[in-house]
């Protein structure tokens, strides 16, 4: 027996009222991926009707759905900064929050038109150092992180977009293996802290070497924030994404560390502190 989308919609929508925030638009996002076919054309095609092959199919997703997991995990794909990322459960899902950064960094380099070499560390995904190589045609990018796995989604994403002959990908922990000084160091490293990591729904399916950042979430900042300083050049900037609650320890780990520069927190949209900015002497 054929279903039409208005049917599927209707009643997928009901399953997932108190499970999603948006079901809705995660209705359409499936629906779209599954019959391969822009979000647009499932709205405006109410009446069209799903194959028993891609219920089978439609059925399998929305389940896993429900179970709790998250959409692009099953679409593989996650939209930032107007492009679509490919994304996999070996790394964190782009949030909006990051655009922020991203944001941050390409006004600088619009504003510094001899600085262009940066590294994106932590790449995860790659959405930073790609975006940034997308928007700054001229820009050399280093990629660095931990997990071979994710590397390997950003060398994916690089190649998707037609970057990949300006981004360099290390597999390194922290600075251990990188070699060079950068104009602008960007670091969207794992700042939740641990007791907090099981309370969260994101730590049942996004890896937690991204998510953990130790007892107070600032491990990997405070080291950070250390070796960081040797490896900016001068006139050049740092940016850090930080929890909404690390504003005021972030900025006094960035002021004990830096002897000179400036540095300032960035709020988000929602007038939290997002983003540590350390502009260097």
């Amino acid at each position: 027996m054929r279903t039409d989308l208005q049917t599927w919609i209707s009643e997928s929508v009901k399953k997932l009222k108190g499970i999603s925030d948006f079901p809705l638009l995660e209705c359409h996002a499936l629906l779209a991926h599954t019959l391969s076919k822009p979000r647009e054309w499932i709205i405006s095609h109410p009446e069209a009707e799903i194959t028993p092959e891609q219920m089978m199919l439609l059925d399998s997703q929305f389940q896993r759905l429900l179970n709790g997991t998250p959409l692009p995990y099953i679409t593989g794909t996650q939209a930032f900064y107007g492009l679509d990322f490919i994304v996999s459960p070996d790394v964190l899902i782009p949030r909006p929050e990051t655009e922020l950064l991203v944001e941050e960094a390409i006004e600088w380099l619009s504003q510094h038109s001899g600085c262009r070499t940066a590294l994106d560390m932590g790449t995860g995904s790659g959405v930073i150092a790609v975006t940034l190589a997308d928007q700054v045609p001229d820009l050399q990018v280093t990629a660095s992180d931990i997990s071979p796995a994710a590397l390997e989604v950003a060398r994916q994403n690089a190649q998707k977009f037609k970057v990949s002959e300006r981004i360099t990908f290390v597999e390194s922990d922290l600075f251990e293996r990188i070699g060079a000084s950068f104009d602008l160091i960007a670091a969207n490293l794992p700042y939740i802290p641990s007791m907090k990591l099981g309370a969260l729904a994101v730590s049942k399916f996004e890896p937690l070497l991204a998510l953990n950042g130790g007892l107070d979430g600032l491990d990997l900042i405070r080291k950070f924030i250390v070796q960081a300083v040797q490896f900016i050049r001068p006139g050049g900037l740092i940016l850090m994404e930080i929890e909404s609650g690390q504003g005021d320890s972030a900025l006094v780990l960035a002021q004990n560390t830096i002897a000179e520069g400036s540095i300032r927190l960035v709020m988000d949209y929602a007038g939290l502190p997002r983003l540590v900015v350390i502009q260097a002497m």
